[in-house]
């Protein structure tokens, strides 16, 4: 069985929607880096950098970082469509993905955690850098926009690994909020992959309303 450390709100929930469409159980274990608990000392050991979602496989083996947990799922189980069947569309899914993990997943880890990057430095300095890397994430999440075209999602007909990452990221730090005036069709297309009947149920869990 698969076992998935994950937290509510968290980029867990991209995963968990990924492993219900592969059809495979799995057991979520709440953990998370700031709670002093058992199962995040368990995860710690998986894990050195205590982050989730962290994916333990049935073999026990550790996948870490969102994206390629979604990668090697959707390469693992075709029929899941997590990545295009077409060879000539999934680079740009793969490429879709990192970006959004080096672009904007990132900053989030900058702007919730400002004093884990700085030397010292008094509280205007953290709300500095917090600003600044706000609007960056803004930018990168207008770039990407920009370069990446939903059909009329990014999985084609359907959704797939990217649309269901960029759905989960896109809840945090104002970036919805942002969107909606700087790229208000993205924002539109992150409502509709919310209602999304593949999407919307693991999505209720973390997001009640």
């Amino acid at each position: 069985m698969y076992q998935l450390f994950g937290h509510r709100q968290s980029g867990s929930a991209a995963v968990e929607i990924a492993l219900e469409w592969c059809g495979v159980p799995f057991r979520r274990i709440d953990a998370y880096s700031t709670e002093d608990s058992e199962a995040t000392r368990e995860l710690k050991t998986l894990n050195p950098q205590v982050q989730v979602p962290t994916l333990q496989l049935p073999d026990g083996s550790v996948l870490t970082e969102a994206a390629a947990i979604l990668i090697h799922l959707g390469l693992s189980f075709p029929a899941s469509k997590l990545l295009p069947d077409d060879p000539l569309e999934r680079p740009q899914t793969l490429r879709g993905l990192v970006y959004v993990a080096a672009n904007c997943y990132t900053p989030i880890g900058i702007i919730d955690f400002p004093q884990r990057w700085l030397d010292g430095g008094d509280g205007a300095c953290a709300e500095s850098l917090v600003r600044g890397t706000q609007q960056r994430l803004y930018r990168n999440w207008a770039l990407f926009a920009d370069q990446f075209a939903a059909r009329p999602f990014f999985g084609g007909a359907e959704p797939g690994a990217l649309d269901v990452l960029a759905a989960v990221i896109t809840r945090w730090s104002g970036t919805r909020e942002a969107m909606l005036s700087a790229r208000p069709e993205f924002h539109g297309l992150l409502a509709r992959i919310d209602r999304h009947p593949r999407v919307a149920p693991v999505l209720s869990l973390h997001w009640a309303e």
